[in-house]
């Protein structure tokens, strides 16, 4: 994803500018542009580009129109571009596809504030290039609405919910949402933890490369310390479908080592989110490094759409597990989301989540909910029984138990989170976490491990605790960390 900033009515417009640059850089590795707007000195666009479909034309600002002015800068794909302008008529200056969603002046001059997710920003200029007045709107059916609201119309092209009737929708849905997400200039790699989520996309993902005459074989990614049981799991997919598979291995130090890096790049404290943000920020400098891969394919947000949280075989009834299911998926870009964005596009990579395509997610969350709770004793059994017959992963994959991201790159005898309260325990003392709520007042954080990373956070942005609105937890149990494998669940699993 690429890098945007919009910057109005300041009166140092420069050197603003250089410092929004320095910000956001990352996002954007390929080429870098600003443009003064309308002729005002202090009303500017930056760009920071990272070049998936036509690298040579597709640099921004693009101006659309010179009387009047109209400007374009975005980010994001539309993956049926081609079809919508030879539908629409439309004229290109360039092959680039595009869907609008600036950004902030990154600055610590300003207030900086999250863009919403589902919104537009209005702009009300002055002549002189001041803002009057700034307006945050709401898409029609966004965040306040019921998302059963947008299931409808993909409920009417796939009617019934007979059991094979609905694995059969799924399985079309679910390579579509892949297939329409090949569109780039660029080669396609996928991450593969070895979990159900991204072993699907990687085995799917590399068949459909395969009938397009791809003229490269897919990397698949996996990353984990000695004896993890993630790269086991990765190595045992990337044989079965025949990927060129590549192993990065870390240790503890080499981990603690870039959590400034990391809490920088997520712009949150979030201590699951940190923990599991870790891995992904160290794989993702790996494929940038050293190999050609940018076009990134991963298994985020299943866990999200198809309860596949360990903590959802305590929820009290298919009804409050949907209910759940439907939170989180609101709350994706806070956590999840947030973290596969940032720790990819920190080292110039962009990110693809074919789970969340909006068809597939929309069927999967139209079905009755007591089809889409755990069963058995295993989560996300209605996707896994999907795909029992289709031999895209080895069977003891597709049945796999979850095993959250930050936990399954360590053995099961030294998790990760293990390894940071140890390290952190030394770093903060106990008159320091007793003065916690008098020195962070919002979200004061309980443990020491929260202490150590909200001062990490701080010193990057002071005075921006709210942009998390609240911790990640499990619901309907008494955890006081977020670590799956603190979970009861979890380690009655182990034990089989």
């Amino acid at each position: 994803m690429c890098g945007i900033w919009a910057l109005f009515g300041s009166d140092d417009c420069l050197s603003v500018q250089c410092l929004s640059a320095m910000k956001i850089a990352h996002r954007g590795p390929d080429a870098f542009r600003f443009e003064n707007v309308n002729g005002y000195t202090n009303c500017c666009f930056g760009f920071h580009r990272l070049a998936v479909v036509d690298q040579l034309f597709g640099m921004q600002p693009i101006r659309v129109k010179k009387y009047p002015y109209l400007w374009l800068c975005y980010n994001g794909e539309i993956y049926n571009h081609k079809k919508l302008q030879h539908h629409f008529e439309f004229e290109y200056q360039t092959k680039v596809d595009g869907l609008i969603n600036l950004k902030h002046s990154m600055t610590p001059f300003l207030k900086v504030e999250p863009f919403l997710p589902g919104h537009y920003e209005v702009l009300d200029l002055k002549p002189n290039g001041k803002v009057a007045s700034v307006e945050m709107v709401k898409y029609h059916n966004c965040r306040d609405e019921p998302l059963h609201a947008l299931y409808d119309s993909v409920e009417k092209l796939f009617p019934g919910f007979e059991i094979e009737t609905v694995k059969n929708n799924l399985r079309i849905l679910f390579d579509n949402a892949i297939k329409k997400r090949l569109m780039t200039d660029r080669r396609i790699g996928c991450l593969l933890s070895g979990g159900l989520d991204s072993s699907l996309v990687a085995a799917i993902l590399l068949k459909q490369l395969k009938e397009a005459q791809v003229q490269y074989p897919l990397q698949t990614f996996a990353i984990g310390m000695e004896d993890s049981p993630d790269l086991l799991a990765a190595r045992k997919v990337a044989n079965h479908i025949g990927s060129e598979h590549h192993e990065v291995l870390f240790n503890s130090e080499e981990g603690i080592q870039v959590l400034d890096e990391v809490i920088f790049s997520l712009e949150t404290y979030d201590i699951t989110t940190v923990r599991a943000s870790v891995g992904m920020y160290l794989i993702s400098k790996y494929i940038r490094k050293n190999t050609d891969s940018v076009v990134i394919f991963s298994g985020e947000g299943s866990d999200e759409l198809t309860q596949g949280y360990i903590y959802f075989h305590k929820a009290p009834s298919p009804e409050k597990a949907e209910e759940e299911s439907e939170r989180l998926l609101k709350e994706l870009y806070l956590f999840d989301v947030l973290r596969a964005d940032r720790t990819t596009a920190a080292h110039g990579l962009e990110l693809r989540v074919p789970f969340l395509d909006h068809r597939f997610s929309s069927y999967y969350m139209s079905l009755p909910p007591n089809m889409k709770t755990p069963k058995n004793g295993i989560e996300k059994h209605l996707l896994r029984e999907t795909f029992e017959d289709s031999n895209l992963i080895p069977k003891e994959i597709l049945w796999r138990p979850k095993e959250a991201f930050s936990d399954g790159i360590t053995s099961v005898k030294n998790s990760w989170f293990r390894i940071l309260q140890e390290y952190i325990d030394h770093q903060v003392d106990d008159a320091v976490m007793a003065s916690a709520a008098q020195k962070f007042a919002v979200n004061t954080p309980k443990t020491k491990e929260g202490y150590y990373y909200r001062q990490i956070f701080e010193r990057h942005y002071p005075g921006r605790a709210d942009w998390l609105p609240h911790y990640w937890m499990p619901r309907w149990t008494s955890a006081t960390d977020p670590s799956a494998r603190t979970l009861t669940h979890y380690k009655a699993t182990a034990k089989a």
